[in-house]
């Protein structure tokens, strides 16, 4: 059965704080425990948590409490050092290397068809089921990838700008995937997103990336050759960052993937800014009360 690869290292800075260690059920379940207990209805067997070392005692208390015994549960560091032989990190530079990074962490401990997602997101049980089918038909030795998107008008924030992957699909495969910062509604509700300060118009009907995909095996060792061209391209830049959505369009235009576009009638959401967390709960809630989760995630 397919691994579950959770990025949980990021520590949501427009947000104010651990998005992830954040109690939005009603009974203070995080968004975490949800894709847990998604995951593992649908059929993972195994979840790997990246995180950072300065808050994983914090972290490992947490999941440990609802998870370990549950599901067969592994703690990968992202470090900002984890560079390939003959690679140093930039004086002055303290931030990893982005979600690239994140998962190539992950090398020597997935040997199966994986999916990767964010930890402060909800991508919805539908999601996990038809990543777990999806991925559970592919062989190991495979190249192709799998993505479940998200229409882009409810994907957004109406406190503040977000960025999405937006993409193009052909046939049902992925064709491209841009990544577009500073997306929003503007005073009279169109949706657009700015680049150099230019606005351009979007139809809201888009489909984004949520940082939902499916990858076999393979990807790792495609990722160690990418990081090495990758470091020696910016790794000297400070700001620099190795994003998967990149790595994946690349990927499509040297032919070195083909990408599935997954189709489910999921709900996503998540928290952006605090005044996101609202609605999250609210939509919790009535999740809760309609039977589609128990009254409680634990137990």
């Amino acid at each position: 059965m397919p691994a579950l690869v959770i990025m949980a290292a990021g520590m949501g800075s427009r947000y104010g704080g651990l998005k992830q260690m954040d109690p939005v059920g009603p009974n203070g379940e995080t968004l975490l425990e949800y894709s847990i207990y998604d995951a593992i209805k649908a059929g993972f067997r195994k979840v790997l948590f990246i995180i950072r070392e300065d808050f994983a005692d914090e972290f490992m208390e947490q999941v440990s409490q609802f998870f370990e015994g549950i599901i067969e549960v592994h703690y990968v560091f992202q470090e900002l050092g984890d560079l390939p032989r003959g690679f140093s990190v930039p004086e002055g530079r303290t931030k990893p290397w982005g979600t690239g990074q994140a998962v190539l962490a992950c090398r020597g401990l997935v040997k199966e068809p994986f999916a990767v997602q964010n930890a402060d997101d909800f991508y919805g049980a539908d999601a996990y089921r038809v990543m777990v089918d999806a991925l559970a038909r592919m062989s190991p030795a495979s190249s192709d990838s799998y993505m479940v998107g998200y229409r882009l008008r409810n994907t957004l924030s109406p406190h503040g700008s977000v960025s999405r992957g937006v993409c193009t699909t052909t046939d049902g495969f992925l064709s491209s995937i841009v990544e577009r910062t500073r997306i929003g509604a503007n005073a009279e509700g169109t949706i657009e997103y700015f680049e150099s300060d230019i606005p351009t118009a979007m139809t809201g009907d888009e489909i984004c990336s949520m940082n939902f995909w499916g990858f076999m095996p393979t990807l790792l060792q495609t990722l160690e050759e990418k990081f090495i061209a990758f470091l020696n391209a910016q790794g000297q830049e400070m700001k620099s960052e190795w994003y998967i959505p990149d790595i994946v369009d690349e990927m499509i235009r040297t032919g070195q993937t083909h990408v599935k576009m997954l189709s489910t009638n999921a709900q996503w959401f998540g928290v952006t800014y605090p005044e996101d967390r609202p609605v999250v709960v609210a939509a919790l809630q009535a999740m809760h009360d309609a039977k589609r989760y128990p009254p409680s995630l634990r137990g």
